[in-house]
């Protein structure tokens, strides 16, 4: 019987984790109707393509694994991850980003609360990575500006392909359909 060190037993459990992760995303997509929708595809697609995508994550993990494993990877000194303290601002401002986003959609539409929701979690993320020392700070209106505009060039494209080429309904501000 051959000796796995507790490392390889890690690495082993975490892919075949995620491909039971990306199994069980299959079997909930294929409970989800196929019928196709103005572009030919149905809303089981998506689901599918996430689940095939994680199952080669897995997969090329678990080779990984039964190799060499991650050897190329430095083992992690636990004392160093315990010198940095949490930042819970950035995680507050994520969350309440999620948490707007999710209570005002209806409201405001998928555009805007995305946006709100982007912008949110990018000046969340600013603080976690600014430090303890600076997390309080606030950051300057042309960053919040910038973020707004980013979240918008990346939320109003998605609502567009999935009102107008999926035929998925989402919330929007106005009757027309583009915003």
């Amino acid at each position: 019987m051959s000796f796995i060190s507790s490392k390889k037993k890690q690495e082993i459990i975490l892919s075949t984790g995620i491909i039971a992760l990306a199994l069980g995303l299959a079997l909930g997509a294929s409970g989800i109707s196929s019928e196709a929708g103005y572009a030919g595809i149905g809303p089981n697609f998506l689901p599918l393509l996430v689940s095939a995508g994680l199952f080669l994550c897995g997969g090329f993990l678990f080779w990984e694994a039964m190799g060499d494993g991650f050897s190329h990877l430095p083992d992690a000194d636990p004392s160093e991850a315990s010198q940095a303290p949490p930042c819970w601002s950035g995680m507050a401002w994520m969350s309440a980003g999620l948490l707007l986003s999710a209570a005002l959609i209806t409201t405001i539409g998928f555009i805007l609360s995305c946006t709100l929701c982007f912008a949110c979690a990018a000046h969340g993320l600013r603080q976690a990575l600014a430090g303890p020392s600076q997390a309080t700070q606030p950051l300057s209106i042309r960053s919040w500006v910038l973020d707004a505009f980013l979240g918008l060039a990346i939320s109003a494209p998605v609502f567009w392909m999935f009102t107008k080429f999926l035929a998925i309904s989402l919330p929007g501000l106005t009757q027309s359909g583009w915003l």
